[in-house]
């Protein structure tokens, strides 16, 4: 632990796991990003949000509580009092996975019917926001040249409008909302769902177009992959009137994280501007082969 960022981590992983009365001697870190993620000698896994993520933090345990009262497979809070708070970041307490690896597209869509089949929690998890951060990523980004800036936020009000146009489709109800293969893991004893900082109330078609744009726009998946992905489900988004406008903002939202990306390490620069020409027209039709950044 020699860099600053892992150094502050811990220190806020000290404060949190003192007032939680759990020893953080022989505490490893998992993942540190925008959520920082240590395991604990005794098993326990603390999630420490980012700054500001109070609300989002306490809603994601309520998620999973919730999940597991309806028999939902998917990561478990402790039995505790959480989140605790320290320096201004909340900390939340979770089961440790046993051995696992991560979940394939196939093995996903059966949780997401599930989730989405039940009835809504008593608790309030909010409209789904489509739009977080975008804007923001892209004033931001020092990668892009003003007329890629100026466009893109043209294409955001655009995306804006016609989602609050969207045609009727399936009804809306409780969705993860980052629904990809990494937020699934499979044990031995089967798959769950895992991060639930995005979900929300919103169109089921929100989780499904992830899995959907992989096929469409990345190519990382087989035609075959993504009909069976659908066939599991029990629904092709694709066929809906609406898709291509998900499939727009999922599209603007992974080009500013790019941009973002490209701000932090100069080694993902080509994959910013390849994306950005993509959406703008300058890369012929779909799908673009996008790689993976940060």
């Amino acid at each position: 632990m020699t860099t600053t960022p892992t150094k502050e981590s811990f220190a806020v992983l000290e404060e949190v796991v003192a007032a939680a009365g759990l020893p953080v001697d022989g505490a490893e870190p998992i993942r540190l990003a925008e959520n920082d993620l240590w395991r604990l000698a005794n098993d326990v896994v603390v999630r420490i949000s980012r700054s500001g993520q109070d609300e989002v933090a306490a809603r994601e345990v309520a998620v999973a509580r919730w999940l597991a009262e309806n028999n939902v497979p998917a990561v478990r809070p402790v039995s505790r009092d959480q989140p605790v708070h320290a320096r201004g970041r909340a900390a939340t307490f979770w089961e440790l996975l046993p051995p696992h690896r991560q979940g394939t597209e196939a093995e996903l869509a059966p949780l997401l019917r599930r989730m989405h089949q039940l009835r809504r929690p008593p608790f309030p998890v909010g409209q789904v926001q489509p739009f977080v951060r975008v804007a923001e990523r892209i004033s931001a980004a020092r990668c892009a040249t003003e007329d890629d800036r100026t466009w893109l936020l043209g294409r955001l009000d655009e995306l804006k409008e016609q989602w609050a146009q969207l045609p009727p489709g399936l009804p809306h109800c409780v969705i993860h909302g980052d629904a990809w293969g990494g937020n699934c893991a499979v044990t031995d004893q089967g798959a769950l769902l895992l991060d639930f900082e995005r979900t929300s109330i919103g169109p089921p078609e929100w989780d499904l177009t992830s899995t959907a744009v992989a096929f469409d726009t990345f190519g990382t998946l087989s035609a075959t992959q993504y009909a069976d992905y659908s066939e599991r489900y029990g629904y092709d988004v694709r066929a809906w009137a609406g898709y291509p406008i998900l499939r727009g903002i999922r599209e603007l939202r992974l080009v500013t994280f790019g941009m973002q990306a490209a701000d932090q390490d100069p080694e993902a620069l080509d994959q910013a501007q390849y994306r950005i020409d993509c959406v703008r027209g300058r890369q012929g039709r779909r799908p673009w082969h996008w790689t993976a950044v940060g």
